[in-house]
């Protein structure tokens, strides 16, 4: 099978999948034939285990998604002929890393495939580590649509931006607060 087709195959982008092969660090044998690179992957049973689906908004007001997310990941699962034995749905945003329902489904041993519908799902940045660390174990994260959304990325530098602001500027009004209640503190014990 070549690159591009393993790639897609496994919910990794064809530009990640070359690089680690120029990297020597794909996870499966790989040969140069000309132009193409061949995958020489093993043929893999299906995975004994839980296939779960993970569904995420990033905040209340986006929770009637949930519903529709998890549907069409569903759909899409059993169009792939594989048994969903698992649906986890949260609300939280990917850019802190404070998700305690994925971090259990990631966690659980007996998982072993993740469905997601978008991979930033799964973490904002550096979703290719999570899934090169459950190739790793045997496991793997199927992304149902693979395809960058640009509002999302749009969305994603907003938030960032907010996340830093509220920081500086909370820090900042943190030691306004603190000096005006020494500057009153002392103002009463003269």
């Amino acid at each position: 099978m070549n690159l591009k087709e393993w790639a897609a195959a496994n919910g990794v982008g064809y530009s990640t999948a070359r690089q680690w092969f120029l990297d020597g660090r794909l996870p499966v044998p790989a040969r140069r034939v000309g132009g193409l690179i061949l995958v020489d992957e093993p043929a893999r049973s299906v995975p004994s285990g839980t296939v779960a689906v993970y569904a995420c908004v990033s905040s209340a007001d986006q929770e009637s998604d949930l519903d529709r997310q998890v549907a069409r990941i569903v759909r899409w699962t059993a169009g792939q002929n594989l048994a969903v034995g698992k649906v986890v749905t949260e609300v939280g945003s990917a850019l802190d890393g404070h998700r305690r329902e994925f971090l259990a489904l990631l966690g659980d041993s007996e998982v072993t495939t993740i469905v997601v519908e978008h991979r930033d799902r799964c973490a904002r940045f550096g979703a290719e580590y999570v899934e090169a660390a459950f190739a790793a174990s045997g496991r793997r994260l199927l992304v149902v649509d693979p395809s960058e959304v640009d509002d999302d990325l749009v969305r994603d530098i907003t938030e960032i931006l907010t996340s830093m602001c509220a920081r500086l500027y909370g820090r900042r009004g943190a030691a306004n607060r603190a000096a005006r209640a020494v500057a009153a503190a002392t103002e009463a014990a003269m």
